[in-house]
């Protein structure tokens, strides 16, 4: 399969160590970023025109805004568009291809661990989980709501759970444990909670560490206390809304 990458800003340049594997075209205005990616990635090609879609598979990357001054030429075999909060509507209107599909990955796809919203044209749901199975786990969803609500869980909670490791650092660092080690922790700290939540769910693991009068305890009420989970609803919330504004 032949890929068409438009754009390659934060997420756009996070999936491509992932889609090497491809027949992998990149496009790219912005001529330091090229030349950035080329030193880190020689063996894919790089482009500062866009090409006609004919003949691939295009992922679009681009910021939502500027969808509208995009001009294409061509028909793609298909699209894959990450760009938030962007109906496949308003996607069919501007950009001529066989099969539409929506996508949110996160920022893990640097690391191939990205947990992939994906909806759109079933006809192409097959090639598109195989494509964004390249960058982490895809997940397919039934409707455009389900991924704007998946917006906030995958595309934007990894911001929000860097947030939750910086104050848990500094909490640590606080007490006298260096920052090294402490950030030493929580990376294998999130990454063995992330296999155990594959297999249990997150109430029942909860309780198997909080032990009576213990030290989780103590710290789950003072966490209770600053309403942490209503922060974390509210922010879901938030983040769709976002997404359905960006939309309009």
């Amino acid at each position: 399969m032949k890929l068409l990458l438009i754009g390659a800003g934060n997420m756009g340049g996070a999936m491509i160590p992932g889609l090497r594997g491809y027949d992998l075209t990149v496009v790219e205005g912005r001529v330091e970023r090229r030349e950035e990616l080329a030193k880190r990635y020689p063996d894919i090609t790089l482009r500062g025109d866009l090409p006609s879609l004919d003949g691939y598979i295009v992922i679009l990357a681009i910021k939502p805004q500027s969808l509208e001054n995009l001009k294409t030429r061509g028909e793609a075999e298909a699209l894959i568009s990450i760009l938030a909060g962007t109906p496949l509507k308003k996607l069919r209107k501007q950009i001529a291809a066989k099969a539409y599909i929506r996508a949110m990955p996160n920022i893990a796809a640097l690391k191939a661990k990205s947990v992939t919203s994906v909806t759109g044209d079933g006809s192409f749901k097959v090639q598109a989980l195989e494509i964004l199975s390249a960058i982490g786990k895809a997940i397919w969803l039934e409707n455009e709501k389900q991924l704007d609500i998946a917006t906030g869980l995958g595309g934007s909670a990894p911001a929000w759970l860097a947030l939750v490791a910086e104050a848990l650092a500094d909490g640590a660092v606080n007490l006298g444990l260096p920052r090294s080690v402490s950030y030493e922790y929580l990376s294998g700290l999130m990454e063995g909670m992330g296999a155990l939540l594959a297999d249990e769910h997150p109430a029942l693991l909860k309780d198997r560490v909080m032990s009576p009068g213990g030290t989780t305890a103590a710290g789950y009420l003072a966490l209770e206390k600053g309403a942490v989970r209503d922060a974390f609803i509210e922010a879901m919330e938030a983040a769709y809304r976002r997404s359905k504004a960006l939309g309009k």
